[in-house]
Formats: C-alpha cells, sequence, structure tokens
C-alpha cells in the first residue's frame, strides 16, 4: 500500500494496532483521539484514507462526515464502530462513507478495504448527505458476519425503487427490517402500512391499500401465506401502479421457491416481489450476538421499568447454548420475564432454566447433517447459506482466508481435546508438522487451557 493514513479513535490500542499495521504495509500513519486534530489534518491537505470511530470523546465521527466530504471531496473514510446496529450502518451509507466495520473488526479484512480505498484515492466522491437520526430504538443488534452483510444490503436497497422480499424464520426480526427500510428511506414521512390477508378482502380492497399509502410503504406481511385468490388481486394491483406508487415490501417464513414449484404461488407475483431479497439469519445462524442481543433487551427492559439484572455466567452459558427455536423474539420475551421473576440482581442458571422449561439446551449448530451424508457435502451447505444471506450481493472480500480459518480453528482445537492437549499427538493426528501445529495455533490464536498446553 502507498499513501498516507488519518486514524481516529479515542482506544489508544487500536490506534496502535492499526499504526503498526499500516506503517509495516508501507503507508505513513498520524493517528489521533480527537475529532478536532482530525479535522484540522483534513483541512490542511494531509492524509489519502480516513479510519475514524463514531463515538469520540469530542464528536461523532459519522456526523463529521459531510464535513470531510466538503473540505475534501472524493476523500474516502472507512468507519469503524463499537455500535453494531442496523442504523450506524444506514447512518454511514447515508453520509456516504467508503465502508464500514463493526468492532471488533477483522485486521486483515480492515487492511484489504484500506488498500482498495488508498488505490481510488484520486475518485472524486459526491457531496455527503447529513445523516439522519435514529428515528426508533430496533432492536436489530449484531456483530457477526451475517447480520454485517444484512446491514449493507439493507442500507443499499433502503431508495431503490424495488420491491424487497425478507425472508427468515418466525421471530428472527423480518418486520423490524422492513420498518428499518421505511424509516430510514425518503418516504420515511409518508404512511407505512402493514397488510394481512383480511385486509385484500372486499371489492376495493387492493385500491384503498394504494390511496392510503399515498406513495409510501405497503407491506405483504407472511405473503407465502396468501392463498392464490389474494396473490392475483395484489398482481391486479401492480398494475394499477402510477408515478405515485408505494414502495412494495414483502415478508415471508415460507419457501416461495419452493411453493412456487409446487403451484402454490403465482409465477408472475413471486417475480414482482422479488426485486431484492434479505434473507434475515435465525438466531442459531449467528450465536455469537446472542450475548449482545440479550445486554440490550437487558437495558431496554430496565428503561421500561423492570428492576435492574445482570446474568450469572452459568446462565450465559445456558441461553447461548440454547437452541432458541422462536429465535430473537423468544429470546427478548424470556429475558423480559426473566427481569421480573429473578430474585436477586444477578439472573442464575437454575431461574434460566426455570424460564426455558424442560427442553434441552444444545449446542446451536447452523444445519443438521443427514444421515451418511459426506464432510464435502455438509460444508457445502453451509457455504451455499453463508452466500444466500448476502442476497443478491457477494461475502466481503478475503472469503477463502476466512473459510479456511472458520474450518482450522475447531479442527485444531477438536484435536487438540481429544489428544488431552498433547500437540505431538495432535500434530501426528492431523497428519502436520509438530512446528506447523504450533505456528497455527499462535496464528489462529487457540486459547491455551490446562488440557492444551504449548509444549
Amino acid at each position: 500500500m502507498d499513501g498516507t493514513v488519518l486514524v481516529a479513535d479515542d482506544d489508544r490500542t487500536i490506534r496502535t494496532v492499526l499504526t503498526q499495521a499500516l506503517t509495516r504495509a508501507g503507508c505513513k500513519v498520524h493517528a489521533t483521539s480527537s475529532l478536532v486534530t482530525l479535522m484540522r489534518w483534513v483541512e490542511e491537505g494531509k492524509g489519502d484514507l480516513v479510519i475514524s470511530d463514531v463515538v469520540m470523546p469530542d464528536g461523532n465521527g459519522i456526523e463529521a462526515l459531510p464535513k470531510i466530504a466538503s473540505v475534501r471531496p472524493g476523500l474516502p473514510v472507512i468507519v469503524i464502530s463499537a455500535q453494531n446496529t442496523i442504523m450506524t450502518a444506514i447512518q454511514a451509507a447515508e453520509a456516504e462513507a467508503y465502508d464500514y466495520l463493526p468492532k471488533p473488526f477483522d485486521l486483515p479484512d480492515l487492511m484489504k478495504r484500506a488498500s482498495r480505498a488508498l488505490s481510488q484515492k484520486h475518485h472524486t466522491a459526491p457531496l455527503a448527505a447529513a445523516p439522519r437520526e435514529a428515528v426508533e430504538d430496533l432492536p436489530l443488534v449484531g456483530r457477526t458476519p451475517a447480520m454485517q452483510a444484512l446491514y449493507r444490503l439493507v442500507a443499499r436497497v433502503m431508495n431503490a425503487d424495488l420491491p424487497v422480499l425478507i425472508t427468515g424464520e418466525s421471530g428472527t426480526g423480518k418486520s423490524l427490517v422492513a420498518r428499518a427500510i421505511h424509516d430510514f428511506s425518503d418516504r420515511r414521512t409518508m404512511p407505512f402500512i402493514t397488510v394481512q390477508a383480511a385486509d385484500l378482502h372486499g371489492v376495493d380492497g387492493p385500491a384503498s391499500l394504494v390511496a392510503r399509502a399515498r406513495g409510501g410503504t405497503i407491506v405483504f406481511d407472511e405473503v407465502g401465506d396468501f392463498d392464490s385468490e389474494l396473490q392475483g388481486r395484489i398482481v391486479r394491483m401492480f398494475d394499477t401502479f402510477t408515478d405515485n406508487a408505494p414502495r412494495i415490501l414483502a415478508t415471508s417464513q415460507e419457501d416461495l421457491a419452493a411453493k412456487l414449484e409446487a403451484g402454490r404461488f403465482r409465477n408472475d407475483l413471486y417475480y414482482r416481489l422479488g426485486g431484492v431479497t434479505l434473507a434475515v439469519p435465525a438466531l442459531r445462524d449467528r450465536v455469537d450476538d446472542i450475548p449482545l442481543l440479550t445486554e440490550h433487551f437487558l437495558a431496554r427492559a430496565e428503561r421500561d421499568g423492570a428492576p435492574a439484572r445482570r446474568l450469572s455466567d452459568d446462565a450465559t452459558a445456558i441461553i447461548r447454548a440454547y437452541r432458541w427455536p422462536g429465535n430473537v423474539r423468544q429470546l427478548e420475551n424470556t429475558i423480559r420475564r426473566l427481569m421480573f421473576t429473578a430474585l436477586g440482581a444477578e439472573i442464575t442458571r437454575a431461574e434460566v432454566d426455570a424460564v426455558l422449561g424442560p427442553t434441552p439446551a444444545e449446542v446451536p449448530r447452523a444445519g443438521v447433517a443427514e444421515e451418511g451424508e459426506r464432510l464435502s457435502a455438509s460444508i457445502a451447505r453451509h457455504l451455499k447459506r453463508y452466500f444466500d444471506l448476502h442476497g443478491d450481493g457477494l461475502p466481503p472480500p478475503g472469503l477463502y482466508d476466512r473459510i479456511l480459518k472458520e474450518m482450522e480453528t475447531p479442527l485444531i482445537e477438536i484435536a487438540l481435546d481429544a489428544t488431552s492437549g498433547n500437540q505431538a499427538k495432535c500434530a501426528d493426528l492431523l497428519g502436520i508438522n509438530r512446528n506447523t501445529l504450533r505456528k497455527k495455533i499462535t496464528d489462529l490464536d487457540i486459547r491455551v487451557t490446562r488440557r492444551r498446553k504449548l509444549m
């Protein structure tokens, strides 16, 4: 890489890590914990790239983007933030940040994005628009790759003149995604209408909906449950649209493609609704977001008047391992119930067990291998699901190394456990050199326990 990077973050460790990594890559780096200092450097003409945190002691990094764009048009800004919500991703996109990454970020991934930004440093970008304030505390929280990919897709389609189909299991937050698309779009001051099957009955049903929407947003809730007659009414409603037509969104936990093949969903409606498809992942497919969601729901319940509570380590482990068939909705309801039923300030494992009932906790899995299925086929299913979560887009660059790391880490951890931490036996089991195993343990940051000792 070649160029000067301005780093603004109030965390000294992050400033140090980024400075060292960028310097080793060949860049010059100026790092600060102050937005005022950052703006002074920008105004002085310093820097070919800015990497900035959002929440700073003297301001907000996203709110500074319009000023940076006005002073230095075309200067790319990568936003990094510990506020892992859909609002942050949307605000960064609206303010025309070059890129956005949640904390904790993957350093190699950030370096690749920085390299791309520096290679385009002479590109002139349009003036950034001032970001809008969050209009609602939406519980769309998550730092996992699946959720961050979803946030980016929402930001890209927010004002696109295309229908959006939002798919996912019950309780994953499909309606919240639909609401976010409307509330952050240019139509946010116009009506937002959720339509269920009963609303389409009657001669004037579809026409009255269009009249009520007045150019706003219409959401067909669980459109997969609509019978063929109602599907036909929706198609005919599309045919009546004028220049002031409403934005059409639809949610479905049903597999519409499967229903289409079975002849239970109209072909013309399927393709009209599926301009862009957003797949909301199940909670078991983003288990690392469970602690973050739990903290969010504990804080929200406390703001709503519930007594202050926290989860014990054992209780957190049970909640993290539970299967959550009802997804995020079930998790929120469970946390709210625990806030009122817990006897003390700390929620115990026994209290969590009492609320969850006799259903055993399970280690979450992204999919269940079928009997006799080859390992390669099982891996292929997981990879296909990961690609599907990005809708019409592609996963972030660096996929090859990222997938290898995701596979190597559990393989080595399980092999170490199976050999009681004996690295010589583990290396023999894996069929690799012992020094290679040591290097991988270090590179993959595999934790050393009493059963796993560097020997």
